[in-house]
Parts: structure tokens; sequence; C-alpha cells
């Protein structure tokens, strides 16, 4: 492989054609870092139940989806935040749908 780029693309084809899966190409295009978490044995009791029911291969799998599904819900909150505090923009009719159509169509020709 010439670069990160190319590796990256390599290993999407794979994670895409769902033969390498998506956690394992997360670990080796990624440099990783350990985190020591403390729970209480009720919190760490749930943990191992949805890791075995949702067929994660390890705790760390499982918390890293937790902060990566955060990290989008807090980026979308952000957007819709930014979406609220920003000016109305042009009124979306009828003749805004019939536009779009259009578009789509005359894309879908090329």
């Amino acid at each position: 492989m010439k670069s990160y780029q190319d590796l990256s693309t390599f290993l999407g084809l794979w994670v895409n054609r769902a033969i390498l899966p998506k956690f394992a190409m997360m670990c080796i295009i990624m440099p990783m870092s350990t985190m020591n978490i403390s729970l209480p044995d009720s919190l760490k009791s749930f943990v191992d139940e949805q890791v075995a029911r949702r067929g994660y291969g390890t705790c760390s799998e499982y918390v890293r989806e937790l902060i990566r599904k955060e990290q989008e819900r807090a980026r979308l909150r952000e957007l819709l935040l930014d979406g609220a505090a920003s000016e109305p923009g042009l009124p979306v009719d009828e003749e805004y749908f019939d536009g779009l159509r259009n578009r789509t169509r005359q894309h879908a020709k090329s």
C-alpha cells in the first residue's frame, strides 16, 4: 500500500463486503490508547450482558460503539442548534419539490 488513504480504501472494500468486521478495520487503521474505568458490579454486569447479547467481542468494542454513538448524537445536536439559530431559508413548497424532482430526473438521465 502506498499510503494511509490506500490502506483505508482497501480495508473499506473488505468492510463493505462484510468480509472484515467494522471494528477490526478500526483497530487496524487507528492507533489505540488504553483507558481503565471502574464500574459498580451492576454496571459491569449490564455491560457484560450487552456484549454477549449484541455480539461484541469485548467490553472495549461495546464502549467504543457507545462513544461513537454519543459523538454522532452530539454532532446532530450541534447541527440542529445551528439550524435553529440560522436565518429562515426559502419556503419549501410544491414548486420547490417540482424543481427537486426535475433535477433528480436530469441527473438520472446523465
